[in-house]
C-alpha cells in the first residue's frame, strides 16, 4: 500500500463556482473546451499545467459548474475565465459566483437555489 502525503505536503486547491449566461444550450464538453482554450491562450502551456485546472462539476439545466484550481493560481485563472466570450460559436458571459477551499462549501454557498 503506497504511503500518503502528509497534509502539509499536499497541494492546496481552491474551487471556483461559475455560471454561463447564454440563451442557447451549453454542454459540459463546450464549457471544458472554452475554459481550457482561454486559460491556454492567456497563460501558455507551462503555466496552464501549473494551475491544476479541472472541471469538477457541471449542471446543464442551471448552467453552473465548479472548477478545481491550485491555490497559487486562482487570480490568473479568474482573469482567463473573464476572456471567454463564446462557446460553440454562441455568445456567452462567464460569471464567477465565488471561490472556496472545499467542494462542500462551494456547493452550499454558490450552487444552492435561493
Amino acid at each position: 500500500m503506497p504511503k500518503q502525503l502528509l497534509p502539509s505536503l499536499r497541494e492546496r486547491n481552491r474551487y471556483i463556482a461559475f455560471e454561463v449566461i447564454s440563451d442557447s444550450d451549453i454542454g459540459r464538453e463546450g464549457v471544458m473546451k472554452a475554459v481550457w482554450g482561454s486559460v491556454l491562450r492567456f497563460l501558455g502551456e507551462l503555466n496552464t499545467s501549473r494551475t491544476g485546472l479541472w472541471v469538477m462539476d457541471w449542471n446543464d439545466e442551471k448552467k453552473k459548474g465548479i472548477l478545481k484550481v491550485n491555490h497559487k493560481n486562482v487570480d490568473e485563472v479568474k482573469a482567463a475565465l473573464t476572456l471567454v466570450k463564446e462557446i460553440n460559436g454562441k455568445g456567452v458571459i462567464l460569471h464567477i459566483l465565488g471561490i472556496s477551499g472545499t467542494v462542500k462549501k462551494t456547493r452550499e454557498r454558490y450552487l444552492k437555489e435561493k
